[in-house]
């Protein structure tokens, strides 16, 4: 795989990701069925870590959850290995 494409997916993923946050919120304010978290876990796992830090940070949303924390760091640290390799394979 190149890496361009990866950048690409994780540009494509990210952008869900934040959008999936952002309407969580929008949800939880109006007290209507949520996204589920595991959800929003898949998403960071798979490439959308960038989205999901920034939807935290631009919603406010998910900052008390440990278990978020623990997947976006997760997540991060996976796909900067993951992108280092493709890069410098």
């Amino acid at each position: 795989m190149d890496w361009r494409i990866y950048l690409i997916w994780l540009g494509i993923v990210s952008v869900v990701t934040l959008f999936l946050y952002g309407l969580d919120k929008v949800l939880a304010k109006a007290g209507k069925w949520r996204i589920p978290e595991i959800v929003l876990h898949f998403f960071a796992l798979i490439g959308g870590f960038p989205g999901g830090w920034a939807g935290r940070g631009l919603f406010r949303h998910k900052i008390q959850k440990g278990v978020f924390s623990f997947v976006l760091l997760l997540s991060t640290a996976i796909h900067l290995g993951l992108g280092y390799w493709l890069f410098f394979k």
